[in-house]
């Protein structure tokens, strides 16, 4: 069984000055990776950029590069993609291993994936092992467990342990702050997950994405209502990944679309740059829209509208 959805991110920064250059990049759209096809991608700037690129990073993500160097007070990006995605397999059984084991494989078996996720298991920029996270990750990980329901119920933790503030933090809040003050979001509660599998040696990644959501119960769907997401996976030697979103409770499905994997939330910003200005940034607008369409009908793209 395959879904399709149509999704659009728009951004818009408003300064306070004239902004004489503005360099940028973008992780916006969906990966081209098995179980998900890309069927249809657009990324639309305004003013209209001197230079506008893409390349695929260290990690597989498709990144949008782009260069203003006229007077600008406003600066808008869009993008747009329809995606399919299908139905996802059942856990691997390599899952059923104790962590133990996997913690002690992790970098012994050969393989590329193996060799890749070693990246996974050490400090990044954003999140780091420690003490206080080994010690929070203890009770979901007890001698013999298997990874697969370890990882599983950590998250299950967090989900049930933690609270979802919308404003309570930001990009720069640290995973020590959140572990305390047990408040955050997605990504957070994401940074939390990573840090405590990497205490315990395991390898854990950061995934960016969206997320089909459904309206309050009687209410029609409203345009825009949807956002950004994030969840963290852990990796399985011979097997690959396992994802899970301790924001929800729950294992990654169809409804979830991946942009970009990475070590933290550094490595996959939607959009992070540099301008050149006197002003400050007045305010940021950001919109996201997943919308559910046929997947018998016309893949065509919507014309941007600013």
């Amino acid at each position: 069984m395959t879904a399709r959805y149509r999704i659009t991110h728009k951004t818009a920064y408003y300064y306070e000055a004239d902004v004489s250059a503005s360099y940028g990049r973008m992780r916006l759209l969906p990966r081209e990776q098995p179980g998900q096809r890309c069927l249809e991608s657009s990324v639309t700037i305004e003013p209209d950029p001197g230079d506008h690129s893409q390349h695929i990073d260290i990690f597989g993500n498709r990144v949008d590069y782009m260069s203003i160097h006229e007077p600008h007070r406003v600066l808008t990006i869009t993008a747009s993609s329809v995606v399919e995605v299908d139905a996802p397999p059942s856990l691997p059984l390599a899952g059923g291993q104790p962590w133990e084991s996997v913690r002690d494989g992790v970098g012994h078996t050969g393989g590329e994936d193996d060799v890749t996720a070693v990246q996974f298991s050490i400090d990044s920029p954003l999140v780091g092992a420690s003490e206080p996270f080994r010690a929070y990750a203890e009770a979901s990980f007890p001698p013999g467990r298997p990874l697969a329901e370890a990882v599983i119920d950590l998250s299950s933790r967090i989900h049930r342990e933690f609270e979802f503030v919308a404003d309570a933090t930001d990009v720069n809040t640290p995973p020590e702050t959140v572990l305390k003050t047990r408040t955050g979001v997605c990504q957070d509660f994401a940074h939390v997950g990573i840090a405590c599998l990497r205490s315990l040696g395991l390898p854990a990644r950061y995934v960016s994405g969206y997320l089909e959501t459904d309206p309050p119960p009687g209410m029609e769907r409203l345009t825009g209502a949807d956002v950004s997401h994030a969840w963290f996976g852990a990796f399985v030697p011979g097997a690959g990944w396992i994802d899970v979103d301790p924001t929800n409770d729950q294992v990654p499905g169809q409804r979830y679309i991946v942009t970009a994997y990475g070590r933290d939330y550094s490595d996959v910003a939607p959009v992070s740059g540099v301008i050149y200005t006197r002003g400050r940034t007045k305010s940021l607008e950001v919109v996201v829209d997943v919308l559910g369409v046929d997947p018998s009908g016309p893949t065509d793209l919507p014309t941007p509208t600013s």
